[in-house]
């Protein structure tokens, strides 16, 4: 896939003296808008490759509401009415959290909760339901006042929230403090966080925030050929990854037309999403126990070695299905982190403790990462179906869903500490 269009935000910090760069993670575009346009939901072809209609006879994610912290989210198009919540507008710009200036958080919005109503796109936890937090871009920030603190005191507000999940589908380079204490507040309070990881793979690769702190899921993307893709940004702090080429978005802040984009910030909400469709199934459950089976059933090859994460894919791709048709991954300590394998937002939830998986998250290595040749980011597979209706190769696959060259595991990385 090639680069396209990627849309710059900026978020005020301090006195307003410097601009930290954040980037949404959702501007590649690799096809002519006009044909995609026409039918959004055709070109959402991760949805047959993680077999969402046969997930759907036992969860689609009822019961639980995910905090998305964006651009605003439009509760008027088709396929979100009924799905959003009400938010705050955290940007204190003109409006509220329902006008989204850019249409990025309203397709954020519809690739977890959509209905699919008038041709829109289909989420993939229809049953839950969204609450908007409104935050500021460079755009908005040039042309009205801004609140220069809305990262984190959105992040806060989620957190206090009746939200379990909170997806932000953006990053920046720079490490703030500020936003890194929400983001440990969050985690404090029981709730997953899922950021993109970036869209820097295929040039400065530099980390991006919040996805980069220990306490959020930093999320990766997939194409749909099952390949890493070559824009998404790789290194020790990636956790997961999702599907996140050639999706459907809003071309702009119209709402009319979609347009095939893409990267990290869909793979973000579909991973966001996929943690709903657990969650629904076991509403009991801590977040700690709900990532853990994320991490657990997970896509890897048969020969990805047993403690190892992937500098590209974190512990494999999400498949949601895996555990909830197949009952692969055990919940665990409800106490215990698996990011940083210490006791935080844990309680008394339900889950086997007994069933946990004891052992710590990938060892120290010092191995450097390889280059990033071609063979090392590829994910492959057959397009052979399997008996639960998915694809080897894709997501959904029995056994050897997914296989991954040579290289691109390789590297045992630290986990993060907190």
């Amino acid at each position: 896939m090639t680069a396209g269009i990627i849309e710059a935000r900026s978020v005020r910090r301090g006195f307003g003296t410097v601009a930290a760069v954040v980037v949404l993670t959702a501007g590649f575009v690799s096809a002519a808008p006009a044909a995609l346009a026409a039918d959004a939901q055709s070109n959402q072809w991760y949805l047959e490759a993680m077999n969402a209609e046969e997930i759907w006879k036992t969860s689609t994610g009822k019961g639980i509401t995910v905090a998305v912290i964006d651009t605003g989210v439009d509760p008027s198009v088709p396929s979100l009415k009924g799905q959003v919540l009400k938010g705050k507008d955290v940007a204190e710009a003109k409006g509220d959290e329902t006008d989204d200036y850019s249409g990025h958080g309203t397709t954020m919005a519809e690739l977890i909760v959509g209905t699919g109503a008038g041709g829109g796109l289909k989420g993939l936890a229809p049953g839950a339901k969204v609450i908007p937090y409104r935050v500021s871009d460079t755009e908005l920030q040039n042309n009205e006042k801004v609140n220069a603190f809305d990262q984190e005191e959105a992040i806060r507000a989620a957190a206090d929230s009746e939200a379990r999940i909170i997806n932000m589908s953006f990053g920046s380079e720079y490490y703030t403090s500020a936003v890194r204490e929400a983001v440990k507040y969050a985690q404090n309070k029981g709730k997953l966080l899922f950021s993109s990881s970036g869209n820097l793979g295929e040039s400065s690769n530099k980390a991006s925030y919040p996805a980069a702190y220990p306490e959020a899921i930093a999320v990766a993307a997939t194409d749909r050929n099952g390949q890493v893709a070559g824009y998404s940004t790789h290194g020790d702090f990636v956790d997961i990854a999702a599907p996140g080429g050639d999706i459907p978005g809003y071309c702009n802040a119209k709402l009319s037309d979609y347009c095939p984009k893409g990267g990290t910030s869909a793979a973000s909400a579909i991973a966001s999403a996929s943690a709903a469709l657990i969650w629904s199934a076991h509403p009991d459950w801590t977040a700690n126990q709900v990532l853990r089976v994320m991490f657990e059933s997970a896509g890897r090859g048969e020969d990805w070695k047993e403690g190892t994460v992937s500098n590209y894919l974190g512990h494999g791709i999400v498949r949601p299905g895996a555990h909830i048709n197949r009952g692969v991954g055990k919940p665990g300590d409800p106490g215990i982190s698996p990011l940083t394998n210490t006791k935080v937002g844990g309680g008394t939830a339900g889950g086997d403790s007994s069933s946990a998986s004891s052992a710590p998250s990938a060892p120290a290595s010092s191995q450097a990462p390889k280059g990033r040749a071609e063979s090392d980011a590829v994910v492959t597979g057959s397009s052979k179906s399997t008996d639960d209706g998915g694809q080897l190769g894709l997501i959904s696959g029995i056994g050897a869903a997914v296989v991954i060259a040579v290289g691109a595991f390789v590297v045992v990385r630290k986990r993060r500490s907190a």
